[in-house]
């Protein structure tokens, strides 16, 4: 695959992703390389792009940590295939993000695999040219540290969530979290998931099943705070929601 060049309107920095001191810091997801644009000439000039199509594998558990990847459009989720076939998945991944950071740093085997769950580009840089670039590029350095800190925040919340919530407060939490940057930026009215997820990718990300899942959305359509048809949800009242997750926390 030959070196490739990277729209430059692909990434984003929402409002209010990423702000100090506040307590949902570490969901936003502001372009990895917002603010950097020598890091991203630079990495740029050593990455490789990639076409995927939706259900393709960027990797797979197990296989050696060669590459880490940066998304320029599509939706790419990391799990694990779990005991009896159950595939929790931690992470979705969206565009202007960065992913497979962990184990390329330590040289690790992977602990879980990706996979495009849309159509994807994406670019991806090998180890050793990682490694240079993060050694020449200290404020790159300075963000790789804060993507890992802000996701093992992020995996330390779910664990919380697992422990103290039920199945349709996690559902609901995972939609707000889907939409915070919206949501966060003050936009009103009716919201739309940013990514379409079937009922078991919805269960994978909640510790639930297909069946719960289905029964919650059936639940929550009639309440009248989402819609959901073909895969997409649109939150009707996000307002509602947040506020009943608030009194119920």
């Amino acid at each position: 695959m030959e070196p490739n060049r990277l729209s430059k309107t692909s990434g984003r920095a929402p409002a209010g992703s990423g702000a100090a001191g506040g307590p949902d810091w570490h969901h936003g997801r502001e372009d990895f390389f917002a603010g950097l644009p020598r890091e991203r000439e630079a990495f740029l000039s050593v990455a490789s792009r990639r076409t995927m199509a939706k259900h393709e594998f960027v990797f797979f558990e197990n296989d050696p940590a060669a590459s880490c990847y940066y998304l320029e459009s599509g939706a790419v989720k990391i799990f694990r295939v779990a005991v009896h076939g159950r595939e929790p998945t931690l992470f979705l991944r969206y565009p202007g993000e960065i992913f497979g950071l962990a184990e390329v740093i330590g040289a690790q085997s992977r602990k879980c695999s990706a996979q495009a769950i849309a159509d994807c580009v994406i670019f991806s840089v090998g180890r050793a040219d990682f490694e240079r670039l993060i050694e020449r590029h200290h404020a790159l350095a300075r963000k790789v540290i804060g993507v890992l800190g802000a996701r093992l925040r992020f995996l330390g919340e779910q664990i919380e969530n697992l422990m103290v919530c039920d199945v349709p407060t996690r559902l609901l939490k995972l939609f707000v979290y889907l939409c915070h940057d919206a949501i966060s930026a003050g936009e009103r009215g009716q919201l739309t998931v940013p990514v379409k997820l079937t009922q078991s990718q919805l269960a994978g990300l909640t510790g639930s099943c297909q069946q719960t899942v289905s029964e919650i959305l059936t639940t929550y359509e009639k309440k009248g705070w989402i819609a959901v048809s073909r895969k997409q949800v649109r939150l009707l009242d996000p307002a509602a929601i947040v506020s009943h997750l608030a009194q119920s926390a």
